[in-house]
């Protein structure tokens, strides 16, 4: 029963993305799973796919405070988290704190590589620790906490690219890409006639949550995870289970929240597929966007254009299944 609640909840809340959002079924996927297993989202891709009428759909779509930050060069932690200001109250001056955006159940960091590095961090024991320090004061975030942060790939003057420690801190990197000919045809039908598409909300806080807490209970057989171990290992140059691309074209490997990230979004997938345990093709599905963003290229790799995509599918492609076999 719990199972069945958990599908209908998925496809009821996909379905409303739909009204508004044309194609990207990969990407709505990605999102949702992130969603329900308790991580935060990446999106990637260039001005206008998208991505921020995505996040804004979702939450529409689920009965959650939602608030957006436009992430500029010249914003600062406090207009991420909120400070404390001094206030007269009728006992004379006191200091009270005053939240900032972060204080939200769904946050969209809007261009989150156009802010310095100062100002990204603020982002950083929020998304970890779901809570912010402010004053020496620690503030608790409400649950369930989900970052949605987009980055436009193409103009990195004045950018700030995100390091490794923040990447690593996110479920997904999804890439974002353009749409078909007739996907565009449909967007030009729904936003150029006047038409204006109602979302419904289906899920609230608490549904999410025992959601996450449904994912978490699925099986998962002792082998099955030690290919989703295995696969992670193999990112590591000289390690054990490296490809010889791998020793060729990395510097640095994914680390253990990327084993954590693979089976968490697999057991989503089991879910889905009405199964009670972990398949292989379920970590398989999602290393992509679970290691794209955990794993460093050398220079030898960007001489000759090769892309972290690319590796990582050299390594599911190569790397056996079942190790007992």
């Amino acid at each position: 029963m719990h199972a069945k609640k958990f599908r209908d909840d998925y496809a009821r809340t996909r379905a409303e993305i739909a009204k508004v959002i044309v194609g990207h079924e990969a990407t709505v996927d990605g999102v949702l799973t992130c969603l329900f297993a308790g991580g935060h989202c990446l999106l990637e891709g260039v001005p206008g796919l998208g991505k921020t009428l995505l996040i804004r759909s979702l939450a529409q779509a689920l009965d959650l405070k939602f608030s957006r930050v436009q992430f500029t060069p010249d914003l600062m932690p406090a207009d991420v988290t909120g400070t404390t200001i001094v206030v007269e109250t009728e006992h004379g001056r006191d200091f009270q704190f005053r939240k900032g955006p972060i204080f939200a159940q769904i946050v969209l960091a809007d261009e989150i590589n156009r802010a310095t590095p100062k100002t990204q961090s603020s982002l950083l024991e929020a998304m970890q620790e779901r809570s912010v320090t402010v004053g020496g004061v620690s503030h608790q975030l409400e649950r369930p906490f989900f970052v949605m942060a987009t980055q436009n790939p193409i103009e990195q003057e004045g950018t700030y690219p995100l390091p490794e420690a923040q990447l690593d801190r996110f479920f997904f990197k999804l890439v974002v890409g353009y749409s078909t000919r007739d996907e565009l045809s449909a967007i030009l039908d729904r936003t150029t006639t006047g038409a204006e598409a109602t979302l419904s909300r289906v899920l609230d806080a608490a549904g999410i949550i025992a959601h996450q807490k449904l994912v978490r209970q699925v099986a998962i057989a002792p082998h099955v995870q030690d290919y989703a171990v295995r696969l992670v290992l193999a990112t590591h140059p000289q390690g054990q289970f490296a490809t010889p691309m791998t020793n060729q074209f990395l510097r640095f490997g994914a680390s253990p929240r990327a084993a954590q990230t693979l089976v968490l979004a697999a057991k989503v997938k089991a879910l889905l597929q009405e199964r009670s345990a972990v398949s292989f093709e379920d970590i398989k599905a999602y290393a992509l966007p679970a290691l794209r963003h955990r794993i460093l290229l050398n220079f030898e790799a960007e001489a000759e254009g090769r892309t972290s995509d690319e590796i990582i599918q050299n390594i599911v492609d190569t790397l056996v299944l079942d190790a007992r076999a």
